[in-house]
């Protein structure tokens, strides 16, 4: 079962990928649009980071 943060990241690519095929065609892309899902795709990254165990702590535990 995916995480609630895998599929956040599944719709914020799809995003991503809109924004750089309109690019790619020509269009342009505002700035800001591109802020808005760069900050929202590290936030995902930092919050997904946070739920990994740590391994050191977890091999302590055995």
């Amino acid at each position: 079962m995916d995480s609630h943060w895998a599929r956040r990241a599944s719709g914020l690519r799809g995003n991503i990928v809109k924004v750089l095929e309109e690019a790619d065609s020509g269009e342009e892309v505002a700035a800001a649009r591109l802020d808005l899902l760069t900050e929202a795709a590290f936030d995902i990254l930092r919050r997904a980071a946070q739920e990994i165990p740590d391994l050191e702590e977890l091999l302590k535990r055995k």
